[in-house]
């Protein structure tokens, strides 16, 4: 009991590697000295984009949750990122870095003793509940609140700040999983008109985009949206008809393409296919 009490504290304590990559989550082969065998990552990763000016309900929040941990499996990693409008307290963050580590083969396993294999067994059983507790939490923070009314969205720009400055190393296949309304409305362009949302033209919306130099670089990523239309159930915004809904997707496809990305799956609101 005292070892799993102390490997879930030392699990969920930021990481103390010296290596330049940041990871939030600890090594389980540093805690027991194997570091020198620790599996290759997987080169898989998930990149979860949460835009906290979008008031969800719970079952979508519960579905973003769900795909996510049911995508990361054991040597990927995952980046969650919290998007808003730019102002004094709300902004582009990176909440959550961490990539979940490989068991050893069992070629590897026969030539290392019963003790410290049963300490590593162990502490990846906890590394995987800390990454699932610590992104409960994380996501749960990145939401956005009914007591926190954003009016601006900055989704554009924050698309195009993240392809900027996110590494490539060792990823040789990048997952998308972006939870936002996807309806701008900031200095660049808006979707909303006399305080309703309008059906945009997306070839024009597009050219916009072009001309301010917003496209992202998205290099084959592969692009998942949940929530996308969500809004305010009142008569100013509950209403989104189905002619919106298809110009707005329409023009997020030319987007994404445009950026060098796939879109995969398009959740209106809620994402039914499956993260890969």
């Amino acid at each position: 009991m005292i070892i799993k009490s102390f490997l879930f504290i030392y699990l969920l304590l930021p990481s103390i590697s010296l290596a330049t990559e940041r990871n939030d989550l600890p090594s389980c082969y540093e805690f027991v000295k194997l570091d020198n065998i620790r599996p290759s990552p997987s080169g898989r990763e998930l990149v979860l984009i949460i835009d906290e000016t979008t008031h969800l309900p719970v079952e979508i929040k519960t579905s973003a949750f769900n795909h996510t941990i049911r995508f990361i499996k054991p040597g990927d990693s995952l980046r969650l990122y919290r998007i808003s409008a730019f102002m004094a307290s709300n902004f582009l963050q990176l909440e959550y870095v961490a990539r979940l580590e490989k068991k050893l083969t069992n070629k590897v396993r026969n030539d290392i003793g019963m003790n410290t294999l049963k300490k590593l067994d162990h502490c990846l059983e906890q590394q995987r509940l800390a990454f699932r507790n610590e992104l409960i939490k994380k996501m749960a923070a990145s939401f956005g609140n009914k007591n926190k009314e954003i009016s601006k969205s900055e989704i554009l720009f924050s698309l195009q700040k993240i392809s900027h400055e996110i590494p490539s190393k060792n990823i040789n296949q990048r997952s998308v999983l972006i939870v936002s309304d996807m309806l701008e409305n900031s200095d660049f362009t808006t979707f909303y008109a006399h305080d309703h949302i309008r059906e945009i033209k997306p070839h024009q919306e597009l050219k916009k985009v072009v001309n301010k130099n917003l496209l992202a670089d998205l290099d084959g990523w592969h692009v998942y949206v949940e929530a996308a239309g969500v809004g305010p159930h009142n008569a100013k915004y509950g209403y989104r008809s189905g002619k919106i809904m298809q110009s707005l997707e329409q023009f997020w496809q030319l987007y994404f393409e445009r950026s060098g990305a796939i879109l995969k799956g398009f959740g209106t609101p809620m994402l039914t296919a499956e993260i890969n």
